[in-house]
């Protein structure tokens, strides 16, 4: 079996994996780009001379630097918690492509706000673009998985969320080593600094224009009553025709979905916070979606992101350009993770063994490093080089990436995009962007002050909180590798243990596809003569 074959929910013609699909995917990824970028660059540029001296913070003490770098980096995340919910409106109302749209213009005012600031006008301009880029990217960190998994053939569904990921550690690559390019090619200065920030419009440019191109997801259009315009921009995307047995079927599982949950539920703006309400069911996915996003965010992925030459000057590493470099490959290391996870592990190792492996050995690596801190205390012994005790635990850290990208990095984005249904989605996956970028404001405004008081019991902290994600995901997450979106709902049956539910939930789908398969085969159907329900509108 090759590392592009795909393990397939029903037999599927080889022209439903078209450069299509996967280019909707990469123009819809431009948003992860834009969050990748941002999160990477901030902490160098904030730490470049040029800017320090700019906003003269020799002339301010350590708890003052820490605070304006706090603010800084943290009304980003405050932005993006409150674009995340912003989100649910948009997508509801406008679509998933007006949504990105919306969103990715928000950005640009708030990156071009960016561009004003100088030591005259102080860091206000600083503040407020920050937040509104918040927005923009909650927003669209929202958006994006919904609607590449809504656009996805069940078999490479993995895949392309994870082209979210490569494209939010893409920008991260960029982020990372933008800052050692501009301080070892250019003389400290206004434009040195400046340049990161204007950087951040080029992702955003390209999604505002690719959005324009994009189609409206088939899902929400059906959805929304819009048929013969759903079922055009889905064979568009499947590069078939309304007659094709793959798109009647993929058609019918979508109107029984939506049947069943105007029935149950109903599909108007307010019906999914009464779902989530009174059924109990909705409430646990929304659970642990979320839950999700806090296990990842107490791995420290950000407050390495956010802080990196803190981070590595707490391992041993001084100067600016050192640090700045060790910051580069760190984002190197992440790139090559993220495109082992895209290609190999996302849908053959599958989600829970992902989370569970890189949790395991992410948590060990994070013990090796504080031990070595605690023992050999570095930062009160300053030395030109790295001791072999620094050396290794410098590779402990990189060993710690190779774990923690291709498991927690991306992969909860990935379930949070599949397993609800088509009339909570949008809720559920705002209220899990919202969980993300929340624990990402609490990292991110405090890291600075944690390696203040803590020392080495930061890296302590967050082994335990990735040792502890282990038995969550093993008692809780049932694996949603190849499962269709329209069976979610018994795939998070309680009578099912999430250790066995994929298989089972796997042999009733295929058990399902061969029956209607030969009752339209029988029968001499087209998606137009499949009998479809009324569409509740509000």
């Amino acid at each position: 079996m090759g590392i592009l074959s795909k393990i397939e929910d029903r037999p599927t013609p080889k022209c439903v994996y078209n450069w299509r699909v996967y280019a909707c995917a990469a123009v819809a990824s431009f948003a992860a780009m834009m969050i990748g970028y941002d999160s990477a660059f901030i902490g160098g540029t904030i730490a470049l001379p040029s800017f320090t001296k700019e906003f003269a913070f020799s002339k301010l003490t350590t708890a003052q630097v820490n605070f304006i770098s706090a603010n800084i980096v943290s009304c980003y995340q405050a932005g993006a918690f409150f674009g995340a919910f912003f989100a649910y409106p948009a997508g509801h109302f406008l679509g998933r492509r007006w949504g990105l749209l919306l969103f990715s213009a928000v950005f640009i005012v708030g990156a071009a706000m960016m561009l004003g600031v100088n030591a005259s006008m102080g860091l206000g301009l600083l503040y407020g673009g920050r937040a509104l880029a918040g927005i923009g990217v909650g927003g669209a960190s929202n958006l994006t998985p919904i609607y590449i998994s809504e656009s996805a053939p069940p078999a490479i569904r993995g895949r392309l969320v994870g082209l979210y990921e490569l494209g939010w550690q893409a920008g991260g690559l960029v982020g990372f080593w933008i800052n050692y390019g501009v301080s070892t090619t250019m003389k400290p200065s206004h434009t040195q600094w400046l340049i990161p920030f204007a950087v951040q419009l080029i992702p955003a440019g390209f999604l505002f224009a690719g959005a324009f191109w994009i189609p409206e997801s088939p899902r929400w259009l059906l959805s929304k009553g819009r048929r013969e315009q759903g079922l055009k921009n889905l064979c568009w995307i499947r590069k078939l025709k309304t007659t094709d047995i793959y798109i009647i079927e993929e058609v019918a599982a979508i109107d029984t979905a939506l049947e069943a949950q105007r029935a149950a539920t109903g599909l108007g703006f307010w019906k999914p916070f009464q779902a989530l309400r009174r059924d109990k069911k909705v409430m646990y996915r929304f659970f642990l979606g979320g839950a999700l996003f806090f296990w990842q965010n107490g791995s420290g992925i950000n407050a390495i992101n956010y802080y990196s030459p803190t981070v590595f000057r707490s391992i041993g590493i001084t100067g600016t350009n050192t640090g700045l470099f060790t910051t580069g490959l760190f984002g190197v290391v992440k790139t090559v993770g993220t495109f082992i996870w895209l290609l190999v592990l996302i849908d053959k190792l599958g989600r829970r063994n992902l989370l569970m492996i890189g949790a395991l050995g992410g948590s060990i690596c994070l013990w090796i490093v504080g031990s070595y801190i605690a023992i050999a205390q570095p930062a009160l012994h300053p030395t030109k080089t790295l001791s072999s005790g620094g050396i290794a635990a410098v590779f402990f850290f990189y060993l710690w990436t190779a774990f923690y990208t291709p498991s927690w990095n991306g992969t909860p984005w990935v379930i949070n995009s599949e397993i609800f249904d088509q009339n909570t989605r949008t809720l559920a996956q705002a209220f899990a962007a919202a969980n993300n970028w929340f624990w990402n404001f609490l990292v991110a405004r405090f890291t600075p002050q944690m390696f203040a008081k803590m020392g080495f019991g930061v890296y302590f902290f967050f082994a335990s909180l990735m040792l502890c994600s282990v038995p969550f995901v093993f008692f809780l997450i049932p694996e949603t590798k190849s499962v269709p979106l329209e069976s979610m709902d018994r795939l998070f049956d309680r009578s099912l243990k999430p250790w066995r539910a994929n298989k089972i939930v796997m042999r009733e789908v295929q058990s399902l596809e061969r029956e209607f398969r030969h009752d339209i085969e029988g029968a001499h159907l087209d998606v137009e003569k499949v009998p479809t329900q009324h569409v509740e509108k509000m």
